[in-house]
């Protein structure tokens, strides 16, 4: 529940983010708001902004208390942003005097133990966003998901910068070039918003059968929840197994077992309404978040089991769809969480079987 709460509020701090980066006219503006964003959404005592400067890494900004590196440039083979920049990989460093990568004199007269470092990807390397503790961290994966986003977000930044800089000289007084500026720009921004959409989107989707994934769910299902707590309206969790899916693979193969998963996500689609939250949480489970569950969830398992078998009778696989059901309602005065409903409605699968 923390992590998702952290990750949606990540998400909607990285798209302002995102939206004054694309505002941003110079290199200090961008690494202003980098800076400062890294610092927020890690908790992290420091953060760095480096680019690639004739064979060195260059630690143009810094965002601590006191800093360390701002200012200083040091051979990319030496440096850790370097390596990330020449490598274009991210790198993770939990006691960073265990690295035998990295020149300890550098960093063992300064309060730096664990670092975090992304590159700034484009066509070519740009630069690296660094944050940095003076304690031992561990970071989750949703933290390096969310520094990754904010690189890319960062690279088309950079990609925008030069590009008005570039015209800007280019088309100096002329009024015609300077509009043409000006779209070009728009378009970018307009790149980079879409960019920005489709990072978010991919972030929450089941690359396969486009329904929310894991996270995508739990992030929509906890704020209807919490509005149901609010209107008084009971809703349930509905469990769906796909059977013996590891059998189908095993005998048919990865693609048409993938053709199974979608084919069902299809049936699900069509035997749910928009006002219901689908998701896809593991390879061979799925979960639907009812609203006005004692009204519908009859109805509807009954919708689902008619879809299942129709399509089964149209033979559109060599094997028959077999579906496991639990359910489990959920009062609006309950005060059992989204993960435990799941739990109980999965369990509810094998107490209808007994």
């Amino acid at each position: 529940m923390v992590t998702t709460e952290y990750y949606l509020r990540s998400i909607e701090r990285l798209l302002i983010v995102s939206q004054n980066l694309c505002l941003a006219h110079s290199l200090e503006e961008i690494t202003k708001i980098v800076l400062l964003a890294v610092r927020e959404l890690t908790h992290s005592d420091g953060a760095t902004f480096a680019i690639l400067d004739n064979g060195f890494s260059y630690y143009v900004d810094e965002n601590a208390i006191t800093p360390v590196l701002k200012g200083q440039r040091f051979p990319v083979n030496l440096d850790i942003s370097g390596w990330v920049m020449m490598n274009r990989k991210t790198r993770i460093i939990e006691n960073i005097l265990n690295e035998q990568q990295v020149y300890i004199h550098v960093y063992k007269h300064n309060f730096i133990e664990s670092m975090t470092v992304v590159p700034i990807c484009s066509e070519k390397p740009v630069g690296a966003i660094g944050a940095y503790w003076s304690n031992h961290h561990q970071g989750t994966t949703e933290e390096l998901e969310i520094l990754e986003l904010l690189a890319k977000s960062t690279a088309v930044a950079v990609e925008n910068l030069q590009v008005y800089s570039q015209l800007k000289r280019e088309l100096s007084d002329h009024t015609i070039a300077l509009e043409k500026a000006n779209t070009l720009l728009q378009k970018e921004i307009q790149k980079s918003k879409a960019m920005e959409a489709e990072v978010r989107r991919l972030s929450l989707t089941d690359e396969l059968t486009g329904l929310n994934n894991r996270r995508g769910f739990f992030l929509l299902a906890e704020q209807q929840l919490r509005l149901s707590k609010r209107s008084k309206i009971h809703t349930g969790v509905m469990f769906f197994e796909l059977h013996r899916l590891a059998d189908i693979k095993e005998q048919f193969g990865i693609g048409l077992a993938e053709d199974a998963v979608i084919e069902l996500s299809r049936l699900l689609k069509r035997s749910f309404r928009n006002s219901d939250t689908l998701g896809r949480i593991s390879e061979d489970e799925f979960v639907v978040l009812i609203q006005g569950y004692s009204l519908t969830v009859d109805v509807i398992e009954e919708r689902v089991k008619t879809n299942v078998s129709e399509f089964n009778q149209a033979h559109h696989l060599p094997f028959s769809l077999i579906v496991n059901i639990g359910v489990k309602d959920y009062n609006y005065s309950s005060t059992i969480s989204l993960e435990n409903m799941i739990t109980l409605a999965h369990a509810n699968v094998y107490e209808r079987q007994d």
